[in-house]
């Protein structure tokens, strides 16, 4: 979200202050939703952020992995050549070589082994940047839910209706029902 969802939760709260001196138990009622929601917006506003963050900081650590698992793998090929050839000049008679394809084919073991680990890294960071995304997205409804709430609320101080306000109350439990799914699972 572009807003600053901390500044917003404070401005809230100042009107929610103001509204609760009018000493009418209603508006009350519905300025301490205003304060309450607009706490909870700015933490959902908060963490949705971060929750981006890592899902790309996680899916460029990924991108990493998978250009050092093909590095790896093309030390691999050109190993694998280079023992191809040191063997066909052992067999024709320049025994010399044996040794130089035993070393390539150590190399060539180190190598797979360096490619098979950076593809485990790879997958991991894209399972960890997929966990992250989808939280993002469910914090962003999360965020949008109560806001709205916040919205309707300042509505129901207008026209004091509880009908705005009941709308308000459940749509800030589905946003927490949707705060709690992203980082239930």
């Amino acid at each position: 979200m572009s807003h600053d969802a901390p500044l917003e939760a404070r401005e809230h709260s100042e009107h929610a202050e103001h509204a609760a001196h009018a000493r009418d138990p209603f508006i009350s009622k519905v300025s301490i939703t205003v304060a309450v929601l607009a706490v909870l917006a700015a933490t959902a506003g908060s963490l949705e952020t971060v929750e981006g963050g890592q899902a790309i900081t996680e899916s460029s650590e990924a991108v990493l992995a998978q250009d050092q698992a093909t590095d790896a793998w093309n030390e691999y090929q050109a190993d694998s050549l280079k023992r191809h050839m040191y063997d066909i000049a052992a067999e024709n008679g320049l025994a010399h070589f044996k040794d130089d394809s035993v070393a390539e084919q150590d190399a060539q073991a180190k190598a797979r082994t360096k490619a098979v680990e950076a593809e485990k890294e790879r997958d991991a960071k894209r399972m960890q940047s997929a966990r992250h995304e989808s939280r993002h997205h469910w914090l962003t409804g999360a965020a949008t839910l109560i806001e709205i709430g916040i919205a309707l609320s300042t509505v129901a101080i207008i026209t004091r209706r509880q009908a705005f306000w009941l709308g308000a109350l459940g749509l800030g439990a589905t946003g927490m029902a949707l705060f709690t799914v992203a980082y239930a699972g």
